[in-house]
């Protein structure tokens, strides 16, 4: 990375952290959670307390016996909630959608939920017999945005791994995904397309970011390795969330400043538009977003200069979010921490 430009970033890393406040709402006190979420969401770190509900199942952490419990009782499975404190995605989980009576109904028919702490020293007993702590979990999983939820059938094994934080009517069909066993037979996103086709409207065109890279969707760096990381948003017309994460997220002027240190694309995931992706494959836009797996409009899939997949953002993010994971990717956090949030963890004691 050229020296200015590392200059730059480390000191906007430094800014926004420091204004970081952790105020999650406006001070009008009219304004419910979800009304401030939809509206002018602060994703910034929250001074209170999250309060787990009283339904979540009190633990031994022994897997195998809380399998057995929820088996015997009719339920599916049981799931496992990775979270941490001030986390303001968990926050939102738990006062917005753990709010809702069907929603909640319906997990608690199905399901058992264990809280997991991500940086936790409690042992757990996994389903073979080993133990292992719910810090190293985490790590294991792979949880770098909270909250995390995997679902585990009656077997043991994994359903679903939901990572950050979906709202209700996605949420929602990721229960039923699992509940009626679609996850046996198709992918989510077959799944979405399926029982909801997105819409493919030609008078209409997604929002175009002013850093986008123009011209021909040539990613391929197998020969030559590129001088910057890429991102690639796949999105889609018409997408109230989409439209979110043009506004505050990737428009905020520091935001465009981290920006400038990534090649930048933007792909409709359900197009013809030709690619030549990372590893070289000549494609079209949604066989591309098939085979990665893309279920959640608009997922920003970040690639490093060799063309590898670093991470992903398939859930709602927000300004304080995206801030820091592109500075994650940019001072090359991804190589020397085991997830995001130990990397975050690190800057906020440092700074």
């Amino acid at each position: 990375m050229h020296q200015p430009f590392r200059k730059i970033l480390l000191i906007l890393i430094v800014a926004f952290f420091q204004s970081a406040t952790g105020t999650l709402l406006a001070n009008d006190e009219e304004v419910s959670f979800e009304e401030a979420f939809e509206l002018g969401f602060n994703d910034a770190p929250v001074e209170r307390e999250i309060i787990h509900p009283e339904w979540f199942k009190d633990s031994f952490l022994d897997l195998r016996e809380d399998l057995d419990d929820a088996v015997q009782e009719g339920k599916k499975g049981i799931a496992l909630y990775f979270g941490q404190e001030h986390c303001a995605y968990c926050k939102a989980l738990m006062e917005i959608n753990f709010t809702k009576p069907d929603i909640v109904k319906y997990f608690r028919e199905h399901y058992d939920i264990i809280s997991l702490d991500i940086w936790g020293s409690r042992t757990i007993t996994l389903f073979d017999g080993s133990e292992i702590s719910e810090r190293d979990l985490a790590i294991q999983q792979n949880t770098n945005f909270t909250p995390s939820l995997i679902f585990f059938d009656e077997t043991g094994k994994i359903a679903f791994k939901m990572r950050g934080y979906y709202k209700p009517y996605q949420f929602q069909a990721v229960m039923k995904y699992i509940v009626e066993d679609f996850y046996k037979t198709e992918s989510f996103r077959d799944y979405l397309e399926r029982a909801d086709p997105p819409p493919r409207f030609t008078e209409e065109e997604m929002n175009e970011h002013e850093q986008i890279y123009k011209g021909p969707i040539v990613l391929d760096r197998r020969a030559v390795a590129s001088n910057k990381p890429l991102a690639v948003i796949f999105e889609q017309q018409q997408c109230h969330a989409c439209d979110q994460l043009h506004s505050e997220p990737l428009n905020n002027d520091e935001t465009k400043q981290l920006l400038k240190g990534f090649e930048l694309r933007q792909l409709d995931a359900w197009s013809d538009t030709p690619v030549i992706t990372p590893n070289g494959n000549k494609i079209t836009a949604t066989e591309w977003a098939r085979q990665l797996g893309i279920h959640y409009m608009p997922t920003t899939v970040f690639f490093n200069e060799q063309g590898n997949e670093i991470l992903r953002i398939d859930s709602v993010v927000k300004l304080y979010r995206m801030r820091s994971i592109l500075s994650f990717i940019l001072t090359d956090g991804y190589k020397n921490f085991d997830t995001f949030q130990h990397w975050r963890r690190y800057i906020s004691i440092e700074r």
